[in-house]
């Protein structure tokens, strides 16, 4: 199954126009970087789809075993580390901190599971693989 389509316009500066069905957003760059902070930039808007994938898989598996889950917070963090690589030579690749905090009373068992499930959600399986991206050039009519 598809996601529905997201179109990604340049605006003034780095400000980017981000539309999908009925929803509009915005993302640009910190001004140290040359933007203007009138959005999260492209990285914070990964982890939050990240954290609204996780959150919402663990909502739904806790509400489907009738569990006690108040509430789910999901904190990440990304950032950049040395590869471990041949002679030392590793290139840097991406590192992601994902921290849940699960309010509700709930057993050590049911936290472990749903600890469990938090890493099956579909963002965070996308992410922990490969991902075949093709870029097409589209003219203008």
């Amino acid at each position: 199954m598809a996601t529905r389509e997201v179109v990604v316009t340049s605006g003034a500066g780095l400000i980017q126009t981000i539309q999908t069905g009925n929803h509009l957003l915005l993302a640009d760059e910190a001004v140290e970087l040359g933007g203007q902070d009138a959005g999260p930039d492209p990285y914070e808007l990964l982890l939050a789809s990240l954290g609204a994938c996780t959150s919402i898989t663990v909502r739904t598996y806790a509400n489907r075993k009738g569990w006690p889950l108040k509430q789910v917070k999901v904190r990440l963090e990304h950032w950049k580390v040395q590869a471990a690589g041949g002679n030392g030579k590793g290139g840097a690749v991406d590192e992601i901190k994902k921290v849940l905090l699960l309010e509700g009373v709930l057993s050590n068992v049911q936290r472990d599971r749903l600890r469990d499930v938090a890493e099956k959600c579909p963002i965070h399986r996308t992410l922990a693989k490969s991902v075949r991206i093709r870029t097409l050039l589209e003219t203008e009519s």
